[in-house]
């Protein structure tokens, strides 16, 4: 595999950055590793283990490199699954494989169910569709509240909120969204607002995301293997259950993969997972 090289692609409303990793072996498919709003970085670590292969990452609209042009203060699942259908299409290298994790899991199973010949294989590993879980209200309000706190009182606030809602066991009860709210310097956060109002997470994709109704009668019709992913550690929180809801309305059983939502880390961001472990599976769930 040789070091990755940048490109870019225009597309409606953003200019999107990705970075190709090339082999030139005709073994395997092209293999993109996405997540949202985390972008080409978070997947370095992960990269590394296929070498195999030509590996491709990006960053989404709206995150790190790849600016939006329109000036939208919100992104949605169906405007980054037609950002993928463009990308897949540019790369010209047939049906691909994906891992996509958290929101780019989100993403990516809106691409499938648009279009599916683009992907071979999905790999879709622990996307938050909060529709799909029994407390969906208490859920869907909370994340309101996350992006309402961003837009009052900025970051530290809002990502307080955020991890309170992410680290919550079980069902979420409700009233949830009306609990006081966390102290942003108990999770070493800034509690001062710097008025930027951009970020990806908060701003752009907090409700989108998890408010976004997936195509299931689409989806079980597809041509594709889809492969749900759950942490093992992610079992009561939300995007493990979110998974497993997934998985159920789609019919099948979802693959347990070594730690939480960011298993696939080594060191990204101050993230640590278990990447050894989870290459191993991953390279077990794209060879069948």
């Amino acid at each position: 595999m040789t070091e990755p090289r940048t490109d870019t692609l225009a597309v409606p409303g953003a200019v999107l950055h990705y970075d190709v990793r090339r082999h030139d072996s005709g073994d395997h498919p092209v293999l993109l590793l996405i997540g949202s709003p985390m972008g080409a970085a978070y997947f370095a670590t992960l990269a590394g283990y296929f070498t195999d292969r030509t590996v491709v990452t990006y960053d989404p609209r709206g995150a790190e490199r790849s600016r939006r042009t329109d000036g939208a203060a919100e992104s949605t699942p169906d405007e980054h699954a037609d950002d993928l259908h463009r990308l897949i299409a540019t790369l010209d290298a047939g049906p691909v494989e994906i891992f996509a994790s958290s929101g780019g899991a989100v993403n990516a199973l809106a691409l499938v169910a648009r279009h599916p010949e683009q992907v071979r294989t999905l790999v879709a590993h622990e996307p938050p569709v909060s529709q799909e879980l029994p407390d969906r209200e208490p859920v869907l309000a909370a994340c309101v509240d996350i992006h309402e706190t961003y837009l009052r009182g900025g970051t530290g606030p809002a990502m307080a909120k955020f991890i309170a809602l992410l680290s919550h066991e079980g069902p979420v009860p409700d009233g949830f969204a009306d609990r006081p709210a966390p102290d942003p310097a108990a999770f070493g956060l800034p509690a001062e607002d710097d008025g930027s109002r951009d970020d990806p997470l908060l701003g752009q994709n907090m409700v989108s995301c998890n408010h976004y109704r997936h195509d299931f009668t689409a989806l079980r019709a597809a041509p594709t293997r889809i492969v749900i992913g759950v942490g093992a550690e992610s079992g009561r929180v939300l995007t493990g259950r979110a998974a497993v809801a997934v998985a159920d309305r789609l019919g099948t059983r979802p693959v347990t993969f070594p730690g939480g939502h960011g298993g696939f880390l080594g060191g990204e961001y101050g993230g640590g997972g278990e990447p050894d472990a989870f290459a191993v599976t991953l390279r077990e769930v794209l060879t069948g």
